[in-house]
Formats: C-alpha cells, structure tokens, sequence
C-alpha cells in the first residue's frame, strides 16, 4: 500500500491568527519501505516570521521572501500526494494548515479520514512515555545527528522510520516458499548375503546346558 509520510513548518500554531505554511517535506512510502520518491519546497508566507518560530526551525523572513507561495506549488503536491494515507506526527496540527491553505485558494479540503496520527500511535503502544518524534527516534534507536532543527523534509524521513517500527516493522512477505530438496543418492556398498538367523547345532548344545544349570525353571513347572 502507498502511503505518505509528511510534516510542515509554519509560522505559528494556529492558521486562525493568520500563521501560514513555510515548509512542506513528504517522503513517499510502500508496502512500509520508503520508495526514495520526496517532496520538498520552502513557501513564502508574506508575513513576518516571528522569532520564537524562527528559533525553532531557523527559517527567517529574509530566507522565505521570495520563495514560491502556496498557490504556486499546491498543484505539485496534490499531484504527488495523490489518494494516499498522509502520516504526521500530531496529524490534526499538519491536516488544519493544510485545509486553510487549501480554502484559501479555493481548493477542495482533504477530509481527517485520511489522515494517520503517530502521537496516536504511540501512545497506544507506549503508553506513559514520552511520545515527542526526538523521544521516538531514541527508543527505536533511529540516528538523530543530522537534525539540529526541526525541518520539514528530515522529520518526515525520521518519521517514516518511526512509522514503520510503530506499525510492527517491515513486512517483506508471510508466504512460504515451496523449497524443493532433492533426495541424497544411495551410497554404493558391497553386497552382503543375508545373515543366517537358525541357530547352529552348537549354540543349540549350549543353550541345552545353560537350561539345566537352572534351578526349578518356571517354564518348565
């Protein structure tokens, strides 16, 4: 199955006071193995980008002015997305931004039934830990050097290997394969008569003088 691994930065928490979409990073995953297909693109949110979101993700003003707006890469992304489950860690934070830019440029909203949670995931599977995606990295020991910010593209590449450690791994396949093994050949041996297995009269004579060395035997009662 073809799914979509993605995550975004904005500018703040709620699209509602008017914070926008500055990174979106998607990594194309099937059958839970990461195909090596991604996308990626820096928006312009024609806004200032506040300085505790700046700290967060090192994106600044001057760095997104002239970037391309949403409206210019949406078709991109639609198109590469296509029907396919999204997965994001807190998938209700992603999916909201992702439907007001959707509205914003008068496109139909993606509906939450798409929509995979791993904060979900993991709280179901670990419940009373830490559930953070840097905390989900450590317990499946996923290398976390390259990230010294959050971004976009290498949390949705940490992501999909956490993703596929939470739904119980890789499945190469269940079905068995029919192993033919062929039968060893017979090894050569001389040919040797059959034993002779009718006692010869001196085994017979010897059996005779053992029986009457018994005391009173009870066969012969």
């Amino acid at each position: 199955m073809r799914e979509i691994v993605w995550d975004t930065e904005t500018t703040g928490i709620m699209p509602g006071d008017g914070h926008r979409i500055v990174e979106i990073g998607a990594i194309e995953v099937h059958g839970r193995v990461p195909t090596g297909r991604s996308f990626h693109t820096y928006l312009d949110p024609c806004r200032m980008m506040p300085k505790d979101a700046e700290g967060v993700h090192g994106l600044s003003t001057a760095f997104l002015t002239g970037q391309p707006v949403f409206e210019a890469v949406i078709d991109d992304f639609l198109a590469f997305i296509g029907d396919a489950p999204l997965v994001a860690h807190n998938a209700a934070f992603d999916m909201e931004f992702l439907n007001f830019e959707l509205r914003r440029a008068r496109l139909p909203v993606i509906p939450a039934t798409r929509a995979i949670c791993t904060l979900e995931l993991s709280r179901k599977k670990h419940p009373g830990a830490k559930h953070t995606l840097d905390a989900l990295c450590n317990r499946y020991g996923i290398d976390l050097s390259a990230r010294t910010k959050h971004g976009a593209l290498i949390d949705a590449e940490l992501l999909a290997r956490v993703y596929i450690e939470l739904v119980g791994g890789r499945q190469i396949g269940l079905d068995l394969a029919t192993i033919s093994v062929a039968a060893p050949a017979a090894a050569a041996r001389d040919f040797r008569a059959a034993r002779n297995h009718v006692a010869s009269p001196d085994e017979l004579a010897r059996h005779a003088a053992f029986i009457a060395g018994l005391s009173n035997p009870v066969w012969l009662a």
